[in-house]
């Protein structure tokens, strides 16, 4: 089911998720609800999804670099490297960060390009998976959703400009 993705000013986004203990049929229906509502997004395009972004503080996301949705439960950081940086497409162009709880605000974040973390899929499998590069970007800004924390924190800690797009035109705007 497509659910209503939570807005940027909702107090359930600031909230700490809770670890996952069992995966039944109530978190399967959750994670289904989480790929439904990520794939319907077109405006903008969305690449992550966690589920305090539909009102459900519980340490799942879900992620979409390419063609395939990856499930990402209870995920602990095992290793992230010290620099960072912006991500940058195949062009080597620098990628904006946005949010689909804060569509069409954007920001040039730097974060660590190479993060490696502990984690279960949907089947309850455990993993542990190397991300570099944008798929880097996408697993932190989502465990930051897990921690209560919203991109636009990071762009105030690393003081960076939030920029608005609007009419194809890139407009900052005050944080």
């Amino acid at each position: 089911m497509i659910r209503e993705i939570l807005d940027a000013k909702d107090k359930r986004l600031r909230g700490k998720s809770k670890t996952v203990a069992v995966i039944d049929k109530k978190v399967q229906t959750l994670i289904k609800d989480l790929k439904d509502t990520l794939v319907v997004q077109n405006d903008p395009d969305g690449i992550g999804l966690a589920a305090p972004q539909i009102g459900k503080n519980i340490m799942i996301f879900v992620m979409k670099p390419g063609k395939e949705i990856k499930t990402v439960i209870n995920p602990e950081v095992v290793f992230i490297s010290k620099k960072k940086e912006q991500a940058q497409d195949d062009q080597k162009k620098n990628i904006m960060e946005g949010c689909l709880s804060l569509p069409h605000f954007y920001g040039n974040i730097k974060r660590s390009q190479k993060i490696k973390i502990k984690f279960l899929d949907e089947k309850g499998q455990a993993h542990i998976q190397t991300f570099n590069g944008l798929d880097a970007q996408i697993v932190q800004h989502e465990i930051d959703h897990l921690n209560g924390r919203l991109f636009i924190d990071e762009l105030i800690k690393q003081k960076k400009p939030l920029f608005e797009y609007k009419n194809g035109e890139w407009e900052e705007v005050e944080l």
